[in-house]
């Protein structure tokens, strides 16, 4: 995390990306990992992290990066390439 930026938390995280997403047209599913360690697990995998915390954002199998990793692509404009959906 960036010094100066304040840390939000994984809910308000989470609303933000939907807030974008819901904005640009962009379809998504949101998968609740709290329901079960394997759906976490899943993630982490996927995300080649074992530590990662969500939210981690996917377009079908492919990991496009975390919530800060999706905040840099808001700020340059550049959610469409990051969510490789141009």
């Amino acid at each position: 995390m960036e010094w100066g930026r304040p840390l939000i938390g994984v809910k308000s995280q989470q609303a933000e990306v939907m807030r974008i997403l819901e904005s640009k047209s962009i379809k998504y599913e949101l998968i609740d990992i709290s329901v079960g360690g394997a759906v976490r697990d899943e993630m982490r995998s996927k995300s080649g992290n074992p530590t990662a915390i969500p939210p981690q954002i996917f377009n079908e199998d492919q990991y496009c990066g975390n919530y800060e990793m999706f905040s840099e692509a808001v700020e340059a404009d550049t959610v469409e390439q990051f969510l490789k959906i141009e």
